[in-house]
């Protein structure tokens, strides 16, 4: 059971702290550790919200076109670490809409491969890298676009790192479809989804665009395991130390 503060704000999605978990150390420091969605949507009682916070450092793991698209607060710009390598002309979830097999399978195959090829991208392993340089320096907060592929990644390889049990970080990154699947967040999906299909979207398109599930992860750690030759090797290249699970 975690044991974190609650926060609220208008304009920002998917935001929570992501520690309050046990780990090797005793327990994950809660108001260290946050994810969310991207920040461009963010009221003013929002920006307060967060400039009280003290964070440190935001993991923009958005590619550049991302970022123009919604541009994070000028008053947070300094403390933003981002990459310019990388960037395409759509995102993947989009691309795969426009392709136009949308059936069940080509959903999970899609997802999955997403999963297994992404903790590998050297604009990821960059800024994943950069997140571990940050830790203990103060509150960070780490986000892309809907916080839920990308970040989950992030928080998922930094809890592991921590010694956070297998338990307690699947249900971390599953927190993801209780605050996403809400009914205003599937209208605007399926209004989306729709224009880009030309057809009213399936329920599995809506959950590609939306939620996340254990598999995806599962898929993640899989192939960190054959292509890194473990996830300890793996955490290590990240954090520039040993990996003992009590990072």
């Amino acid at each position: 059971m975690r044991n974190v503060a609650q926060y609220r704000f208008s304009g920002i999605e998917n935001f929570r702290d992501f520690g309050g978990v046990p780990c090797s150390g005793g327990r994950l420091p809660t108001g260290r550790l946050f994810r969310s969605a991207h920040l461009g949507g963010a009221l003013e009682s929002d920006l307060a919200t967060l400039e009280a916070l003290g964070i440190v450092a935001i993991i923009d793991l958005r590619r550049p076109s991302e970022r123009m698209r919604h541009p994070t607060p000028s008053l947070f710009r300094e403390k933003i670490v981002a990459s310019d390598d990388g960037d395409r002309a759509e995102a993947p979830h989009l691309e795969f809409l426009q392709q136009g097999d949308t059936s069940d399978a080509a959903v999970e195959r899609f997802l999955l491969n997403y999963y297994r090829t992404a903790p590998f991208e050297p604009r990821h392993i960059d800024l994943f890298s950069k997140a571990f340089s940050m830790l203990g320096k103060g509150p960070i907060l780490i986000h892309c676009t809907a916080g839920k592929d990308r970040t989950g990644l992030l928080a998922a390889f930094i809890q592991i790192a921590a010694g956070v049990h297998h338990d307690d970080v699947m249900a971390d990154f599953l927190e993801t479809n209780a605050v996403m699947m809400t009914d205003k967040n599937i209208a605007h999906t399926r209004e989306l989804a729709g224009k880009l299909l030309g057809r009213e979207p399936r329920l599995p398109v809506i959950k590609a665009m939306l939620g996340v599930e254990a598999r995806y992860l599962e898929a993640a750690l899989v192939a960190i395991e054959a292509e890194a030759g473990g996830v300890a090797p793996f955490l290590a290249r990240l954090s520039g130390r040993p990996f003992d699970g009590a990072e």
